[in-house]
């Protein structure tokens, strides 16, 4: 009698646009994959809550053995081998051919050319035997097509008009300008950066950290996960300009955190993999996470969504605080449909996401702070409405309109703070031996990240999640940005679809979150 069989949740893959099936995948070549299984209980406290050890998050919260072994034994039955179980993570890889996979989770993997290249993929829905279908959350790392894209934009003199008020700055300036604490370095905290290709040579940061007088220079650890490594490519335009302005950034604020760079494959497994690893590092133990890279909501599967939501819902609950950039082209998002999007993971209601500013200055004070925005291809903050994930209890008085478009979605608003992100008004950074300006949410995520160590180090725990906590005390340790808008959303007084509650002024967070 033929094996009952049921859709893994929110697996069905669609082929993106401009791409082609050129062949199906070679049936002997070897494919692993991560099998994301269900928590212990969905009986979880709320967000913001008092954190929990690693070793009780496991405990409570991760993986039930009992579950693993039904894997486990899925996986003899159609000739896979089991590789890492993580409990914590809920996370168990399988390796196995193409041909057992294609067997194992009843699809069909194909070789695609797509405008990025060619790549390993799949489309339609997975299946799974039944009697898992309650266990078994998500299937990763079958369909190998990049994923995300950097949030930054560099700055190149002589293109474009110069406008008034455009300089560019150190992160030292930059975090100067909005008042961030003084009397911290970040020592005791450890600043976890997701990347996704790049990497960074030791001669540029000690080249960056010597120019800026700080020692000894921060220390910087790449961490390989799924088989990335910190690989530079030699030029500042590929991700090694994402890698550096996000190591730089937190380094120069928070000279005395330690960081910890996890490179991950540019892939939904690959990126989920390095989030969920920064997260449960017991070794490490960060207590903030930067994250740079995103896409389009609509260019995620479902299943993706919810694993990485969990993934950013443990971190509230371990006390790890996530920033996220919300993209650089506007309210688009890059997607050609003539709708509105938000980014991915920026979009995920547990985590903090980084909208954009143009930052003018005189005298070492801020002189103008309006909504990044330099046209259709020059660079603008995304923000926006979700259309996937439900409008948040800490964003109920916020007033965040339903979605543009045609569903009118109530929807999670994006972002909920931003920063200086405009090319024109960039970072000074170092990369591949030359100096550079960089702008972008890329560049808003560590700026908040490091923001995040400093304030950590001074109250002397985590602060975690919050969102919560911003959108209830937020005025008096925000600037408001009130001009400006991003395409289909406007900035208005209070929080708003470009640059969320606003930017920092860092010592009045920090005594905000005093009384917390």
């Amino acid at each position: 009698m033929p094996e009952e069989r049921v859709a893994v949740r929110g697996s069905e893959r669609i082929a993106p646009a401009g791409s082609s099936v050129i062949g199906v995948a070679n049936p002997h070549e070897e494919v692993i994959v991560t099998v994301v299984v269900r928590r212990r209980t969905e009986e979880l406290p709320p967000p913001g809550s008092h954190p929990i050890t690693r070793h009780k998050f496991a405990e409570l919260y991760g993986a039930d053995p009992a579950d693993v072994e039904q894997i486990e034994q899925f996986a003899a039955d159609y000739d896979l081998t089991v590789g890492e179980v993580d409990l914590s993570r809920r996370s168990i890889t399988l390796r196995g051919t193409v041909a057992n996979m294609n067997e194992a989770f009843g699809t069909q993997l194909r070789v695609f050319q797509s405008p990025e290249g060619m790549y390993r993929g799949r489309t339609g829905e997975l299946s799974i035997p039944s009697h898992l279908g309650d266990i078994v959350m998500g299937v990763f790392g079958l369909d190998a097509r990049p994923q995300a894209r950097t949030r930054l934009r560099r700055h190149v003199a002589g293109i474009g008009p110069k406008a008034a008020g455009d300089t560019s700055y150190t992160p030292p300036a930059v975090a100067s300008l909005y008042s961030f604490p003084t009397a911290g370095t970040g020592s005791g905290q450890t600043v976890a950066i997701i990347e996704l290709g790049g990497g960074f040579r030791a001669s540029d940061l000690s080249a960056y950290f010597t120019k800026l007088k700080i020692s000894p220079a921060p220390s910087v650890t790449a961490v390989s996960v799924d088989g990335a490594r910190n690989q530079p490519v030699g030029n500042p335009n590929s991700a090694d300009g994402e890698v550096l302005l996000d190591i730089e950034v937190v380094g120069a604020i928070a000279p005395k955190a330690k960081i910890a760079v996890y490179f991950g494959p540019n892939t939904d497994q690959g990126f989920l993999d390095a989030i969920t690893t920064a997260v449960h590092d017991n070794v490490r133990k960060p207590s903030v996470v930067s994250i740079s890279w995103g896409g389009a909501e609509s260019t995620w599967t479902a299943q993706s969504l919810t694993a990485y939501d969990q993934a950013f819902q443990d971190a509230g609950l371990l006390g790890v605080t996530v920033c996220c950039a919300s993209g650089d082209d506007g309210s688009t998002d890059n997607v050609g449909d003539g709708a509105a999007h938000v980014d991915f993971p920026a979009s995920s209601p547990h985590v903090l996401a980084c909208g954009g500013t143009r930052l003018e200055s005189s005298g070492g004070k801020i002189s103008k702070e309006v909504v990044w925005n330099h046209g259709a291809g020059n660079g603008a903050t995304g923000g926006g409405v979700s259309d996937h994930f439900p409008l948040p209890t800490f964003q109920a008085g916020a007033n965040v309109p339903v979605s543009v478009n045609s569903t009118h979605f109530k929807g999670r608003g994006v972002p909920d703070i931003s920063g200086d992100a405009d090319p024109a008004t960039g970072y000074q950074i170092h990369v591949d031996g030359k100096d550079a300006v960089f702008g972008g949410t890329s560049a808003v995520a560590p700026l908040w990240a490091a923001l995040i160590a400093l304030i950590n180090q001074q109250l002397g725990k985590h602060v975690g999640f919050l969102n919560t906590t911003l959108y209830a005390k937020g005025a008096s340790a925000l600037h408001d940005i009130t001009s400006g808008n991003n395409g289909a959303y406007q900035a208005g007084p209070g929080w708003d679809a470009c640059t969320g509650l606003g930017s920092p002024s860092g010592q009045a967070l920090l005594t905000a979150l005093k009384g917390k």
